[in-house]
């Protein structure tokens, strides 16, 4: 039990290349899904010290979603393809194992770019995201020659040191992870860095983590997102926060006073963090009136031609707009709105007092 009070139950599903994924349900209420990053244990996460306050907060009013990705924790770890589109068949193989029609995603650092191509693939099934210390491009693709060249020694650093006993190489990712951490907290991320994985397999994926771009998926996410970062976060920097939220048609930047990339229980930004947090997702099934307070101007001026009848041709040319921009705002417009047909959108927007011209 972590510090939550609540329980978490695990199960198991399959992805579409055969790796069997641990995942594990807690708390009540809405579901959150968590798409994690590098090294993850379901089971020594949720009594970690470094993770338990996360467990509490996201646990207390929701349905928290977890799980191991490949090579990780519970789920399968000699695992031939450790790429990031089995990392996003592990989400697949999870979202389809829920009795769960739409959910949001908070995607953690890597996470993030796994819940962005997600959301690319599968729009229906995703009604927000929170991109948490997030990044579009990863050093090898976007990183000057000495960022590369740390990357890489880094990456070397981990396939000698990480399941050592000398505890200086597992406090050398622990103290950029949050270099503000009390001893307790930066023990535990520690240990979970020896249960966790292998270090052929943590170099594999570190690897891997540097050569992600989802650059050019992000234009294509017209969901609602909150992209957090911390100013000085000491593992990914604050401007790929930004990059993030400006390559996001509907993205709102939460930037975050703090160094730690794992942000802490008593770090100010925490409360703040929670707050802002619970109040996104709080409108993924508002009254219509709340509905429709979320949509651009330009969303409401195409719902509001939805709600006359016009079709996407007759809206585009109305607003003289591509046929492909109306689609885009129409998929925007569903998942804020919470429906899945054109038939809910008029019957929710005629309620707020759209389409009577």
């Amino acid at each position: 039990m972590s510090g939550s009070g609540a329980r978490q139950t695990i199960r198991v599903c399959t992805t579409a290349d055969g790796v069997n994924i641990a995942y594990a349900r807690a708390g009540g209420g809405p579901p959150l899904v968590l798409a994690p990053s590098w090294f993850t244990h379901l089971q020594f996460n949720w009594e970690s010290a470094a993770w338990r306050h996360w467990n509490a907060a996201f646990t207390e009013r929701h349905t928290l979603i977890r799980y191991d990705p490949r090579g990780c924790g519970l789920s399968d770890r000699d695992v031939a393809d450790l790429s990031f589109e089995g990392w996003v068949r592990d989400l697949e193989a999870v979202a389809d194992s829920l009795d769960i029609e739409r959910f949001p995603i908070m995607g953690f650092c890597q996470g993030a770019a796994v819940a962005l191509a997600y959301a690319a693939r599968h729009p229906e099934r995703v009604s927000r995201l929170i991109l948490y210390g997030s990044y579009p491009q990863g050093i090898y693709v976007a990183g000057d020659a000495d960022a590369v060249r740390l990357a890489r020694s880094m990456a070397e650093m981990i396939r000698q040191g990480w399941g050592v006993d000398t505890p200086a190489y597992q406090e050398l990712f622990a103290r950029l992870l949050m270099p503000e951490g009390n001893s307790e907290q930066v023990g535990w991320l520690c240990e979970q860095q020896r249960r966790s994985t292998s270090a052929a397999t943590a170099a594999e994926l570190f690897d891997m983590f540097q050569s992600i771009d989802v650059s050019g998926i992000a234009p294509q996410v017209p969901h609602p997102a909150l992209v957090v970062h911390q100013r000085h976060d000491a593992m990914i920097p604050f401007a790929n926060g930004q990059r993030m939220a400006a390559l996001l048609p509907n993205a709102r930047l939460l930037p975050l006073e703090g160094r730690n990339h794992m942000i802490l229980p008593d770090e100010p930004a925490w409360e703040v963090f929670v707050t802002e947090v619970r109040e996104f997702l709080a409108q993924d099934r508002p009254g219509a009136d709340g509905a429709l307070a979320a949509l651009t101007e330009r969303e409401r001026a195409v719902l509001e031609r939805i709600a006359r009848g016009l079709t996407n041709e007759e809206i585009a040319r109305a607003l003289a707009l591509s046929e492909k921009t109306v689609r885009n705002h129409i998929t925007s417009i569903f998942a804020k709105l919470d429906v899945k047909h054109r038939a809910q959108a008029i019957v929710m927007a005629r309620d707020a007092g759209l389409g009577g011209a």
